[in-house]
């Protein structure tokens, strides 16, 4: 039992040591891409714009449910003209960068693992070594940055859209003034602590989600259920690490 539990933390050791050389590999590799940004703009395109409709649809249903429960909340007290306040922050600060990570992680990160998998099942990337080009520089960073990039444009975006479905149900439906709306909502978000801290949020989500993705695709068993594996993987560890990374981010940037 103890050989097995040595053999058990040495391996995860390993893991962790191998991971944490091909981030700082990825990151590095941004000075060779920005001569061929014809790379990272390919896979901006698989990426992001294949994941813009899920991201505006999720975001305007969210906008919905926001605007029917913050007013049944907010009437309560009598503070129904706050709606837009109440939709903002809390698609900006929170729910904007959580869950367009979420679906960032369902949608694109599945994708990128799949594909990297299937890469490396098919001995692709090995036949690129053997040609002497790095599979690091031409197939993974691009991906990485493009991810990393992609995020916090979708996360806007979501919070753009989901703000409109709050103005939608709020003042079309309900029938809020629409200068207490959109006044409320001006005086009480700051762009630099409220969205500025949104922003950094979704970026960081960005590296984690794209990064566990390309990792789990790069380290995948060559065979189709070594790929449908890394595939599950990479929704759960990008999942937990973007609810991790969201409480400690809220804690060191709101905590005061």
């Amino acid at each position: 039992m103890i050989s097995s539990l040595g053999r058990g933390v040495l391996s995860g050791i390993g893991r962790a040591g191998y991971a944490a050389r091909m981030f700082v590999k990825l990151v590095l590799l941004l000075g060779p891409l920005l001569r061929r940004p014809r790379l990272v703009t390919r896979q901006i395109l698989f990426v992001g714009n294949y994941s813009l409709l899920i991201i505006a649809v999720s975001g305007l249903f969210v906008g919905f449910v926001l605007g029917l429960q913050g007013y049944y909340t907010l009437s309560r007290y009598g503070s129904e003209q706050a709606l837009g306040l109440l939709v903002a922050l809390s698609l900006v600060r929170e729910l904007g960068p959580v869950v367009a990570a979420l679906l960032f992680a369902g949608r694109a990160g599945t994708s990128l693992t799949a594909e990297i998998g299937l890469m490396k099942a098919g001995e692709q990337l090995m036949a690129m070594e053997m040609m002497a080009v790095d599979p690091m520089r031409y197939v993974v960073a691009p991906r990485f940055w493009a991810g990393v990039i992609s995020m916090p444009i979708l996360a806007a975006i979501f919070s753009a859209v989901g703000i409109f479905g709050g103005y939608v149900v709020g003042v079309l439906m309900i029938g809020i003034d629409q200068g207490a709306f959109w006044s409320q909502m001006q005086g009480g978000v700051n762009v630099w602590a409220d969205v500025g801290n949104g922003v950094l949020k979704s970026l960081v989500f960005g590296f984690a989600v794209t990064f566990i993705a390309l990792y789990q695709g790069f380290e995948a068993s060559p065979t189709p259920e070594g790929v449908s594996r890394a595939t599950t993987r990479t929704v759960v560890y990008a999942s937990l690490a973007v609810l991790g990374l969201d409480f400690l981010l809220t804690a060191l940037m709101f905590g005061n």
